[in-house]
């Protein structure tokens, strides 16, 4: 089920399903971040855990820094691979990127038994800091991600 969350006048959609989320990594989750990342993810991510547990019953089996770093991630690999574009023309390598792009845009986090890669994003969540840290302060300025 969809679910809309206005959060700092910025409107973030996730999906929620049972064991899993899928949050869009959109020009206003861009805009939501800009320069307070590491204080505006854990009000995402407190967010999205209050929603799921009152809609499923049970709280999403997820750690808050793992589930950080996952969406955190993604959303460093999508402006990496908007700015690569921005700066290298060459067609084929871009059609590439773009194929990349599709991938990080949608960040699909579930739980253990239903994601086989929860093991990565909770091997990573202690470098949360780190990651914050190497984030753009201002990604909507950048004007890499206008959808």
């Amino acid at each position: 089920m969809n679910s809309h969350y206005n959060l700092e006048n910025c409107t973030i959609k996730v999906h929620l399903d049972v064991g899993i989320i899928r949050v869009y990594g959109n020009a206003e989750l861009w805009r939501f971040l800009d320069g307070k990342a590491g204080e505006r993810f854990t009000l995402l991510v407190k967010t999205i855990k209050d929603d799921y547990l009152q809609k499923f019953g049970r709280p999403l089996q997820i750690t808050d820094r793992s589930l950080i770093v996952e969406i955190l991630v993604h959303v460093y690999c999508d402006y990496l691979g908007l700015q690569f574009n921005r700066l290298v023309k060459f067609k084929p390598l871009n059609k590439f990127v773009n194929k990349l792009l599709e991938r990080a845009e949608v960040v699909d986090c579930g739980e253990k038994a239903k994601d086989s890669n929860r093991w990565v994003w909770d091997t990573l969540a202690p470098l949360k800091g780190f990651f914050i840290k190497i984030l753009p302060r201002n990604l909507s300025d950048t004007n890499l991600k206008l959808h």
